[in-house]
């Protein structure tokens, strides 16, 4: 009977793949959904096995990729050769969050799996950082600074900024760009009704409020204008995770997926039930994506702030 644990069993197969050249420098090593369904086991267990690998150096996440074969290893069992990590820092922390959560998600992230990456013990981080709340709130205010938001006032030698559609439309545009590189940022700002004091997102409130400013809205009215918006975008955005695990569960894009549905799909309209529904699908221009949802969600929505606008200026 063997006496390894699961994660140690796991560890030692990825390792030997590593060790023995089938997995070179660079190459994604299975992801914690390839290993649970590969070797029947909890997602805590995959987690453990690639954070044992992590600590030994063999492998490291690589934001929007996944985790990776580090560099060359010294034989079987040797740690890959290269610096010992520096001295234990915040920003070093977040930045090893970040860059576990960008490659597989914010389920996989703890204080353990962080504490491993940095070769260090979990208590060291609580030295530093809290807890996964108040590390994600850090990782979160990273995100919303990487990035400066363009300053319209600039503009004025040009004839002023332009007007309040451009900017928010702008504003939205720059929100869907930073989720789409960090999907795992859309779970973190899930709520909209509790917000915490945060500078850097809060930013971004202002911005927003600033290019309302002046369009003779109330208080209410701007600020739930700003949320109806922040709320649309961030709506789409939880499906980018979900998006990314589904490609790397099946290895199919989209496009892939939609093909390899049709059959059924055609099945069920054949039915005659749905003959709107299936009109629209068979139309050769017809396409859906995520893109065209966001900017279609964009434009109406702003259609709507158009009219709440001249109606409050109708009545000044």
């Amino acid at each position: 009977m063997d006496a390894l644990p699961p994660s140690a069993r796991i560890a030692d197969d990825i390792r030997r793949r590593i060790t023995s050249g089938d997995l070179a420098p660079g190459d994604r090593v299975p992801s914690t959904r390839h290993i649970t369904r590969e070797w029947g086991v909890a997602m805590a267990t995959a987690s453990r096995a690639l954070a044992a690998l992590a600590q030994e150096g063999l492998v490291r996440p690589v934001p929007g990729v996944g985790t990776v074969v580090a560099g060359p290893v010294a034989g079987p069992g040797g740690r890959a050769a290269g610096p010992r990590p520096a001295g234990l820092a915040r920003a070093r922390i977040v930045r090893t969050a970040l860059a576990i959560a960008d490659a597989e998600g914010l389920a996989t992230l703890t204080m353990r799996r962080v504490a491993t990456d940095l070769g260090t013990s979990t208590m060291a981080l609580y030295r530093h950082v809290p807890g996964k709340a108040e590390l994600v709130h850090l990782m979160s205010e990273e995100v919303f600074a990487e990035r400066p938001m363009r300053d319209f006032t600039k503009d004025r030698a040009q004839g002023g900024p332009p007007d309040w559609r451009t900017q928010l439309t702008y504003a939205a545009g720059w929100l869907w760009q930073m989720y789409t590189r960090h999907p795992w940022m859309a779970q973190a700002m899930a709520t909209l009704t509790r917000p915490t004091a945060a500078p850097q997102a809060m930013r971004y409130t202002e911005w927003v409020l600033r290019a309302l400013d002046g369009q003779g809205l109330g208080a209410y009215d701007m600020l739930h204008v700003h949320l109806t918006l922040f709320g649309h975008v961030q709506g789409l955005a939880t499906t980018l995770e979900r998006e990314n695990r589904a490609r790397q569960d099946t290895g199919m894009t989209p496009e892939e997926w939609m093909a390899s549905n049709e059959p059924r799909a055609e099945a069920v309209q054949a039915s005659g039930d749905y003959p709107i529904l299936g009109a629209l699908f068979r139309q050769d221009e017809f396409e859906l994506d995520l893109e065209s949802l966001f900017a279609f969600g964009v434009e109406r929505l702003l259609d709507g702030v158009a009219v709440l606008i001249s109606r409050g200026r109708e009545g000044a």
